[in-house]
């Protein structure tokens, strides 16, 4: 497809003749012939000017930048320093920068030299300041490298798994109609969890809002709801023999 031989190409420029006649798009061409729509254009305005012959002209050779060395290491570091969606601003930052006008197609092939691609970014978590991290390390380290025999460490938080049918692939016979049944909705669970990572004990409770009241319990219809403290409570009661346990757990406002 990308080197394609004379006589195929002219049935592809021919192909996109006839379907641009028949009403379709530029772009709706050159995504089944895998092109970009700026070459069908550059086909059309060839067959009107010129008609088959023109059209049955190939002109393949390589051509050089506009750019010279120092003025690409630019643009990399300015592609590089922002997050570009289009070739509208690289076309635009080219022309302001280095008066040097670039089509839409060759700015592609630009970028693909430069070893750029159009692809997504990667989701990362926001976190939290390096240097409050590490002193919460330090603080960390220093607990269990003192912890006496009668204390204990917990983390400690709220999740709320939900209760929902994902289909996954498997074998199936070809033509059958296999389905699975999901829930009619989403049934959140909130549960308020523990863990000790030096025996993995993780004590929990269910309740229906996870907030900062007594343990004071609630009815409810399907269940019986408690609240952040009596997770402490429950804590404390398995382990009669410690004098002081410590939990860690974020800054919400139930946990205050």
């Amino acid at each position: 497809m990308r080197r394609p031989s004379e006589d195929h190409g002219v049935a592809r420029r021919a192909n996109a003749i006839l379907l641009l006649d028949d009403g379709k798009s530029c772009a709706v061409i050159a995504e089944f012939l895998y092109l970009d729509d700026d070459t069908v254009r550059n086909w059309h305005k060839q067959y009107q000017s010129g008609g088959l012959d023109r059209l049955t002209t190939f002109d393949w050779k390589g051509g050089l930048t506009f750019l010279n060395a120092v003025q690409l290491a630019a643009l990399c570091d300015w592609l590089e320093a922002g997050f570009v969606r289009d070739t509208r601003p690289v076309r635009t930052y080219i022309k302001a920068e280095f008066g040097v006008q670039y089509s839409h197609s060759g700015c592609l092939k630009l970028l693909h030299r430069l070893e750029f691609e159009y692809r997504k970014p990667k989701a990362l978590p926001r976190v939290a300041d390096e240097v409050s991290q590490q002193q919460f390390i330090d603080m960390y380290d220093d607990l269990l490298n003192s912890l006496p025999y009668d204390e204990a460490v917990y983390f400690a938080d709220a999740v709320h798994p939900e209760y929902q049918a994902r289909p996954a692939y498997g074998w199936m016979k070809k033509g059958s109609n296999t389905a699975l049944k999901t829930t009619s909705g989403r049934q959140r669970v909130n549960i308020h969890g523990a863990v000790n990572l030096g025996n993995f004990d993780a004590p929990f409770v269910e309740v229906t809002k996870v907030n900062g009241d007594s343990s004071t319990l609630i009815e409810c219809k399907h269940s019986t709801a408690v609240q952040c403290v009596a997770l402490l409570t429950k804590i404390e009661a398995q382990h009669p023999s410690k004098s002081t346990i410590h939990v860690i757990w974020d800054n919400a406002p139930y946990h205050r």
